[in-house]
């Protein structure tokens, strides 16, 4: 019975009158052997054994009265499937910093690589949004438009390198600009850009807080992160004739007041990022703040198996009709 659920129980109550008809019965037979008047027991002799079976037609009817409680109960098994809707979807573009300040080792093994870690497991974690991926360094261009293809966007992500194709330098408006351009024509009922810069902004034809004021104006939330520990980090500062980088020590400079008003203006929040571990905690806090409503809907499907337990009743009686009629008729009369 572990695999029915009954969708009136109540019904088991009238199992509590089974005693009573047992008593009933026991003490109406007891009290007919009282008064039998004839005094022969050539009937009884005639009958052999068959008046001490006669109790199976008391245990036939009260396991076909037992049985039909049971069906009125209405025991059921179910099938349920649950469907996953999404109610608020969330658009988001990550503006990454590639310049060769990137490089820099303060965050093993470096920032870059540091970064592309923490945010394939930040992707990962956005089953139910789009996002898309902005590069930029002294320019800036789109790697990935917004997609619900999040292997896709890992993949690109980790193939992201400095490799010089655009010109070196930090040019956080244009940055912001493109990541803008990705989201301003969105339907999503929320979007967001994680901005992340290792420097102050020092190229570019867009003025950052231009580019903030657009972000607010298609109501586009931004998010901003300063990469790099304090005071000084490892960081390339010439090229080798065979085209590797020679590091030197050099004082880690973001432009904090910067990235701070970006984030009020578009009511996002500015964060810091100095080791790996505050990296992967930024964007598991970002994760968190940004939660994308999804409804689960469960389909019940209910199966009624009453009919077994009728049928199985009615068979009990009528064995015990049979049996009343034939084998134990001579010794009902």
């Amino acid at each position: 019975m572990t695999e029915y659920t009954f969708a009136n129980p109540e019904f088991f109550w009238g199992l509590l009158v089974i005693p009573l008809l047992v008593a009933w019965h026991i003490f109406s037979r007891k009290k007919q052997v009282a008064h039998v008047l004839n005094p022969s027991v050539k009937a009884f002799t005639k009958s052999g054994s068959l008046p001490k079976w006669q109790p199976i037609l008391v245990v036939l009817r009260m396991v076909a009265i037992a049985l039909i409680l049971v069906a009125l109960a209405r025991p059921q098994t179910q099938d349920v499937s649950t469907q996953t809707k999404t109610n608020k979807g969330i658009d988001i573009v990550m503006a990454i910093d590639v310049s060769s300040s990137m490089l820099a080792r303060d965050l093993k093994p470096n920032r870059l690589s540091a970064l592309k870690k923490v945010a394939a497991d930040f992707i990962s974690k956005r089953t139910s949004d789009r996002i898309g991926l902005v590069v930029y360094a002294g320019e800036s261009y789109t790697k990935t438009p917004i997609t619900s293809d999040k292997a896709l966007v890992v993949d690109v992500l980790g193939k992201i390198n400095f490799d010089g194709v655009i010109n070196d330098g930090t040019a956080i408006g244009m940055g912001l600009a493109t990541a803008v351009n990705r989201l301003r024509d969105s339907k999503a009922k929320s979007k967001v850009i994680i901005l992340l810069t290792d420097g102050v902004n020092n190229t570019g034809f867009v003025d950052p807080k231009t580019a903030a004021g657009l972000a607010s104006s298609f109501g586009i939330k931004t998010y901003t992160i300063g990469l790099g520990s304090n005071g000084t980090a490892p960081a390339p500062a010439a090229l080798r004739p065979d085209g590797t980088f020679i590091y030197q020590l050099k004082k880690v400079e973001i432009d904090e007041e910067l990235l701070k008003s970006i984030a009020a203006e578009t009511g996002g929040s500015y964060y810091r990022a100095t080791d790996n571990k505050k990296l992967e905690a930024i964007y598991e806090e970002i994760n968190k703040l940004e939660r994308t409503e999804v409804e689960e809907i469960r389909y019940t499907k209910y199966h009624e198996k009453f009919r077994v337990f009728v049928f199985w009743a009615m068979a009990a009686l009528l064995l015990e009709w049979i049996l009343r009629h034939t084998l134990f008729k001579s010794a009902m009369t």
